[in-house]
């Protein structure tokens, strides 16, 4: 079985998630890749049936041991038909938890067979220089065990004439049993001083939370925490100042200082 044409299905809206596929892409060496960004809001009125690829890679953030709701909602909307694929989920160096379970649980009901798996680690949303929390991850290390994962992943697929011959691919973690967090109520805000309404954080939001008029104006009860909009500001004028948010990325960067490795998970082939 070969996988020449490779389709990578992301949500990452501070694009760490999207570069650790692209390195796992490049491991498998197809002929060629394809990019189904579902970040942004116009990604829920892409054509949703997939079947032109060999192989889908999925990949998103963990958003407290869980996959973020938003991209929960969009991936579910895929209609795969069979499709192989790769999942993976990316944390910001402190744990997944059943987050890899439960993104191969939505693959698989949307229709794809999970053929691999992996966990792999990203600067996490709310690191600052300040409070660094595996601040520039992925490394050259990370990059590096994404490649041969996609190695790996190429030279199980080439061992069998299809999904049919590979057992049930197994992850760890457990499926939630618990309502996710109380979501918090904030939202980040601009300082008019150094704000020049350029829309650059409009632009990028995934959940649309952000409107420009004579200011910055967020919505709280639209705002997923995912910090792209500070990620990316030019004049790093947007900040999430909410106490709250603060003090969890103080603990944060306290006790997630250890350096966490990526952990890869492929289907054995049935004898």
């Amino acid at each position: 079985m070969q996988a020449d044409r490779v389709e990578l299905i992301s949500f990452s809206p501070t694009s760490t998630t999207k570069q650790i596929l692209e390195y796992i892409a490049q491991g498998m060496v197809p002929g060629t890749v394809q990019h189904m960004d579902l970040t942004l809001p116009e990604a829920e009125t892409l054509p949703s049936v997939r079947g032109q690829s060999d192989l889908a890679v999925l990949g998103v953030p963990v958003y407290a041991g869980r996959v973020p709701l938003l991209a929960a909602k969009r991936l579910q909307g895929i209609q795969a038909q069979g499709m192989p694929a790769v999942v993976v989920v990316v944390y910001g160096n402190r744990a997944y938890e059943g987050a890899l379970l439960e993104l191969k649980d939505i693959a698989t009901s949307c229709g794809f067979v999970a053929v691999a798996g992996g966990a792999f680690i990203g600067e996490h949303s709310f690191a600052t220089r300040d409070r660094p929390i595996a601040n520039g991850r992925p490394d050259d290390a990370d990059a590096a065990e994404a490649r041969l994962f996609g190695e790996k992943i190429r030279n199980v697929l080439a061992s069998v004439a299809s999904v049919q011959d590979l057992h049930p691919l197994q992850v760890p973690g457990e499926i939630p049993d618990k309502e996710r967090p109380e979501k918090k109520e904030v939202a980040p805000v601009a300082d008019p001083e150094t704000c020049i309404l350029c829309g650059t954080c409009a632009e990028i939001c995934p959940s649309g939370a952000i409107r420009i008029n004579e200011a910055v104006l967020a919505d709280p009860s639209e705002c997923i925490l995912c910090h792209a909009c500070v990620k990316n500001c030019p004049t790093e004028a947007i900040k999430f100042q909410a106490p709250p948010l603060l003090e969890l990325a103080d603990k944060l960067s306290r006790e997630c200082q250890v350096r966490q490795e990526p952990e890869t998970y492929l289907a054995a082939g049935k004898a």
